[in-house]
């Protein structure tokens, strides 16, 4: 694979765009999956500067979570704000790694970020659950580095 566009297709783009709606529908929680060929520092790190870069950090209930994944390294993180990150129980973010790094390990990556994006959004739509004054604060697309 020599580009970080020929990791998913346009038409496997488009259904994790629809998960992430599927995802949030019922909360006010917001999550981003960021694509990037390689990262230079370590990606937990890179992740959290991605997170800021996206604006995540500004979400008025700090409850963004961002799928990060680094083709060419074949790392991925998970990372999640402040809020939810106090809210989901513990061991959360490891049980949703594995059941993405399972796809992965079959190259079904986006069978495995599909499945990591509606995990997350159902733990979110439990701590925060969507009202009627809740906005869309952060875009659903795809971003890449």
């Amino acid at each position: 694979m020599s580009k970080v566009e020929d990791f998913l297709t346009v038409d496997e783009e488009q259904e994790i765009v629809r998960a992430i709606l599927k995802a949030e529908k019922n909360t006010s929680g917001e999550i981003r999956v960021h694509i990037e060929a390689s990262s230079k520092i370590d990606h937990f790190s890179r992740a959290q500067q991605v997170f800021h870069f996206l604006k995540m950090d500004n979400t008025k209930d700090e409850n963004g979570v961002l799928l990060y994944v680094a083709v060419h390294d074949k790392k991925f993180v998970i990372y999640g704000d402040k809020g939810i990150d106090r809210a989901v129980p513990k061991g959360f973010w490891e049980s949703t790694k594995t059941i993405i790094a399972s796809h992965f390990k079959k190259d079904a990556f986006k069978d495995g970020i599909v499945e990591g994006v509606l995990t997350a959004g159902k733990e979110l739509e439990a701590h925060f659950p969507w009202n009627h004054n809740d906005t869309n604060e952060l875009s659903d697309a795809i971003s890449k580095g």
